[in-house]
């Protein structure tokens, strides 16, 4: 397996004023690697790539991979809409040390079968494994089947990370083929490794690391009641993590916790006073807080 276990699609910290917080960036990786994640996502949907800076976006890569120092797999988020900029930032990313690059589905163009074949090869190409991201609530494009199957013949395209909230997806991918399923929703990790992914791209993990990694390395062994068991604890949780857009319910959770500033980039902002109650009290009777 390239991706198994627990990978937290890590939060972007912001200061105050708005800037990229450096060493808060730091402080989390080093927490995750402490709780014993398999590995970490920078700059994805999570991690607010849309409002970064190219410099920026690259710099929290780089950052990322150096304090991790090895001790856990970093998986980059290098997608893009623009075949040549997914090109040119996973080039860049790549002569950091990545051990692989996630690829969101082209969003807005919406390219056919044959475009979106081209544009995940040209990346896979650079010769790095390649986790395609399937995420149509925010692409407004599903990867279809038979496209999936097709890209799984490319050597460097290893994984698939399912966030279209289809447990069914993963058994239709492995009849097809033999990549590598990640699940991308918190909520459907049991069920999906149950019908034969191998871990999670996890949003929860931000706060609590060390439970998922307990819960996945259950399912993964197959003792589902013990899984079955700490999914039910934070079910409520990975509900409500989800209240509003991520990252803004985890962000805000995050800052209840004085982990990180509750600072957003505009377009992306705090949710209402009303739904912060109803995180706070989920965080409360799942123990996090």
């Amino acid at each position: 397996m390239n991706f198994r276990g627990v990978y937290t699609a890590l939060v972007t910290p912001f200061t105050a004023g708005g800037e990229v917080d450096w060493q808060k960036l730091e402080d989390l990786v080093e927490f995750q690697v402490a709780a014993g994640v398999d590995g970490l996502v920078p700059v994805g949907t999570t991690g607010e790539s849309p409002t970064l800076n190219t410099a920026e976006h690259l710099k929290v890569i780089k950052t990322v991979v150096d304090k991790a120092a090895g001790r856990c797999k970093i998986i980059a988020g290098t997608g893009a809409n623009s075949t040549s900029e997914a090109v040119e930032l996973t080039e860049a990313a790549k002569a950091f040390g990545i051990d692989g690059t996630l690829q969101v589905t082209p969003y807005y163009n919406k390219p056919n079968n044959s475009g979106l074949i081209q544009h995940f090869s040209a990346v896979a190409d650079i010769g790095i494994p390649v986790v395609l991201y399937n995420v149509p609530g925010r692409s407004a494009k599903e990867i279809p089947l038979e496209v999936v199957a097709e890209l799984a013949q490319h050597e460097h395209i290893v994984s698939v990370k399912e966030a279209a909230g289809s447990v069914q997806r993963v058994t239709d991918i492995k009849h097809l083929c033999d990549i590598e399923v990640v699940s991308g929703d918190d909520a459907l990790a049991l069920p999906m490794i149950k019908a034969g992914a191998c871990g999670v791209i996890s949003v929860a993990s931000n706060i609590i690391p060390a439970e998922m990694v307990a819960l996945i390395r259950a399912a993964l062994a197959g003792d589902y009641a013990t899984a079955q068991s700490r999914h039910d604890k934070y079910a409520q949780l990975f509900a409500d993590l989800f209240i509003d857009t991520n990252p803004i319910p985890i962000k805000a959770a995050m800052a209840m916790k004085g982990m990180i500033e509750e600072t957003y980039r505009l377009p992306m902002c705090s949710t209402t006073d009303e739904n912060k109650a109803i995180l706070r009290k989920t965080l409360e009777s799942a123990g996090v807080l």
